[in-house]
């Protein structure tokens, strides 16, 4: 009989217990936040990608490309 109510009242003690609910919060939005930063430099280094190939295909147009070594 002591052992059951020793068990309900952890149980009711942990019911009441917010500190497990804040720590998967914080989890939720470190988890939020790294997406976040992922698909910024995703993002980021496509454009930057696309801007040294918009440079090397101008200085490929304009630049004998023997010389150069553009791969034509």
């Amino acid at each position: 009989m002591k052992f059951i109510q020793n068990s309900k009242s952890l149980m009711q003690r942990f019911a009441r217990e917010e500190d497990g609910a804040t720590a998967i919060e914080y989890g939720l939005f470190a988890a939020l936040i790294a997406a976040v930063i992922v698909v910024t430099v995703s993002n980021l280094g496509k454009n930057v990608n696309s801007g040294f190939d918009t440079v090397n295909t101008a200085i490929c147009d304009n630049v004998d490309s023997a010389t150069a070594g553009c791969g034509t």
